[in-house]
């Protein structure tokens, strides 16, 4: 099993054969990342750079763990003490990493298309880990892992995602990979979060959240993004909460065995009532730990897939 790709940007271009092989992979990770001895060898010798240029701490944390879980050596780039504060670009930047012989370059960036842009540039593999509003591939490809690990299938499931769509990169990218793996989605907000071109992507859109509570066999919850925006898109968080934000009362709507997600951070009290945030039919913890074991998938697959794991 082995990828012909050299990065991962965005879901867009996967086909549903390259995610299933991701899901394979990630299957064989969360039984290594379970042992007491966590290490295989397959990135032995490997250089891989976290250059993360705006604030991260699960996505960080999950490809640093992910980078050593291979025996990778691991570079954390803080761009807050950079030569960024000097005026240098970006891409100069990756440039010097690649000459200093690292092999991997994961990027996290406010602009839109910045990974792409690096990655036409350099010999390095390049991991998209979210640019600006437009994707984020490894948090939906942790996603699916996960409705798949619960549920044993997306075709035909029904999928609510709720909560500030117009400036989610998360959102983006899952609706790419659920629609291809044949779910049927549901985005849900206020309307000035939530555009009627998003209809282009082949998704059903409303604005009545209770009205779609009990038909959703996932209920997939985002936070206002506030940093990213530069306009006022609601009059208040206590009409959001009134409107969107999904309460125990709210819970009752569901179906029982509905599944409660989030990429986190969670704004308990906001889009999420914090006992529902704990509560059985959150995953939102299995999907912390989907990540370590879909981001080795990933640097394995892009290694090539060659390097033999230890079972």
């Amino acid at each position: 099993m082995s990828w012909k790709k050299k990065d991962l940007l965005d879901i867009r271009s996967l086909s549903v054969e390259e995610i299933g092989e991701v899901h394979a992979a990630a299957r064989t990770f969360r039984d290594v990342i379970a042992r007491e001895i966590k290490k295989v060898p397959a990135l032995r010798g490997k250089t891989v750079v976290n250059l993360f240029a705006e604030p991260s701490t699960r996505t960080r944390i999950s490809f640093d763990l992910a980078a050593k879980r291979l025996s990778a050596d691991v570079v954390d780039f803080e761009a807050s003490s950079s030569s960024f504060r000097k005026g240098e670009t970006l891409i100069d930047t990756v440039r010097n990493l690649e000459a200093l012989n690292a092999e991997f370059i994961i990027l996290r960036h406010a602009a839109a298309g910045a990974a792409q842009f690096i990655a036409e540039r350099l010999s390095a593999h390049v991991i998209n880990a979210g640019d600006g509003a437009h994707e984020h591939p490894t948090q939906a490809l942790l996603d699916t892992f996960t409705i798949l690990q619960n549920r044993g299938r997306i075709a035909e499931l029904r999928v609510l995602i709720s909560g500030d769509i117009l400036f989610s990169r998360v959102a983006r990218s899952n609706i790419h990979a659920l629609t291809k793996l044949g779910a049927t989605v549901v985005l849900c907000g206020p309307a000035t979060l939530l555009p009627d071109t998003f209809r282009e992507l082949g998704v059903e859109i409303s604005h009545d959240f209770e009205a779609e509570l009990p038909k959703a066999d996932v209920v997939y919850l985002l936070r206002i993004q506030h940093e990213r925006q530069r306009a006022v898109y609601f009059p208040s968080i206590g009409e959001f909460v009134a409107l969107f934000g999904l309460t125990s009362e709210r819970f009752r709507l569901c179906k029982p065995d509905a599944l409660i997600m989030h990429p986190g951070p969670i704004n308990r009290g906001v889009e999420l009532a914090s006992e529902l945030a704990d509560g059985r039919n959150s995953v939102i913890l299995e999907q912390v730990t989907n990540g370590l074991a879909v981001r080795m998938a990933v640097l394995y697959l892009l290694n090539g897939g060659q390097a033999p794991l230890e079972h």
